[in-house]
C-alpha cells in the first residue's frame, strides 16, 4: 500500500488497479471519525471492473499527524491527495464523518466528481455532549459506548472488539478534532445545490445515523437514489458487506452506462 506526501504529512493509501481497457472512473472511499480505511470492506475496496482507493486521513490509520478540527480541512486533504494522483472524475464515497466530507466536496468541486455515496451519514452531524465529553476525559469509556452506539444486531463480538482496539489507537486530540468537526456540520440548507448524481445508503438500525437522516438526504439532493440496509447499524458496510458493496456496485455501473449513453449520439441510442 502506497504513501504520498501531502500538505507535508506522509498520507497512507490502499489502491486497487483494475483493467486498464475499461473505462476510468476510479471509486475513492474516506472513512469516518476515528476511523481507518480498513472501515470499508474488503470487496468494496478491490471491486472488480474499477479503480479503487481507500484513503487514511491525516492523523488516522497509518497516515501521519496531526489530524484536522472542520470539514473544510479535510476537504482540502483530499482534493490535494487526488490532484496529486491527476485522478479523472471519480465517485467519492463517504461513512459518517466521510460522507460530510463527501457533500461538502461536491459543493465546492463537482468538476472533479462523476457522484458521491453517502453511507450512515447526514447534512447535519450533531455529537452526542458525552461523546465530545467523554474524548477528553475518558477515552476507553467512550469507546466501549461507541461499540454499543456503531452496531446493529448483526455485529459479532470481533467486529466490536476491533472496533473499540481502533478507537484507542487513535490519539486523543485526532479523535477530538474529528466529533468536534462534525458536531459544527450543517449543510442543510444547501442539499440542493449538490449538482452530481448520489447513492445515500441508510441502516434501519442505525442509532447515530438514523434512516430519517439518509431520506431527507435522498429527498433533497437533486438526482439522488437511496437504499436501505435492513438491520444495518452505523457501521452498516462491515456488520452487512455483500449488501453494502452490491449497492454501491449498481450505482457505479448506472453511473458509467449513462456516461457511455451521453458519448452516443441521441440517433444510435437504444431505448
Amino acid at each position: 500500500m502506497p504513501f504520498i506526501t501531502i500538505q507535508n504529512q506522509r498520507l497512507h493509501y490502499a489502491e486497487h488497479r483494475d483493467d486498464p481497457r475499461t473505462p476510468p472512473m476510479p471509486l475513492v472511499l474516506v472513512h469516518g471519525a476515528g476511523g481507518n480505511l480498513y472501515h470499508w470492506p474488503p470487496g468494496l475496496r478491490r471491486l472488480p471492473g474499477y479503480d479503487v482507493y481507500a484513503l487514511d486521513l491525516p492523523g488516522h490509520g497509518k497516515s501521519e499527524g496531526p489530524g484536522r478540527g472542520s470539514i473544510d480541512e479535510y476537504v482540502s486533504v483530499v482534493y490535494d491527495w487526488a490532484r496529486a494522483l491527476d485522478l479523472p472524475p471519480f465517485v467519492l464515497a463517504g461513512h459518517s464523518m466521510g460522507g460530510a466530507i463527501a457533500q461538502t466536496f461536491a459543493l465546492t468541486h463537482p468538476d472533479m466528481l462523476k457522484g458521491i455515496v453517502l453511507a450512515a451519514t447526514g447534512a447535519r452531524l450533531r455529537v452526542h455532549p458525552k461523546i465530545l465529553d467523554g474524548i477528553q476525559q475518558d477515552m476507553a469509556g467512550v469507546g466501549e459506548m461507541l461499540v454499543d452506539w456503531a452496531y446493529g444486531q448483526k455485529a459479532t463480538p470481533e467486529q466490536k472488539r476491533q472496533f473499540l482496539k481502533q478507537f484507542l489507537a487513535v490519539p486523543q486530540d485526532v479523535m477530538y478534532g474529528d466529533w468536534a468537526a462534525c458536531n459544527v456540520f450543517d449543510i442543510r440548507d444547501r442539499l440542493g445545490e449538490i449538482s452530481v448524481p448520489a447513492l445515500v445508503i441508510s441502516g434501519t438500525m442505525d442509532v447515530m445515523t438514523p434512516e430519517k437522516y439518509g431520506r431527507y438526504m435522498a429527498e433533497r439532493i437533486p438526482h439522488a437514489d437511496f437504499a436501505l440496509i435492513e438491520g444495518g447499524g452505523h457501521m452498516l458496510m462491515l456488520e452487512q458487506p455483500q449488501m453494502v458493496t452490491q449497492a454501491i456496485r449498481g450505482f457505479l455501473d448506472r453511473l458509467r452506462a449513462d456516461s457511455s449513453h451521453a458519448k452516443t449520439p441521441k440517433a444510435q441510442r437504444k431505448i
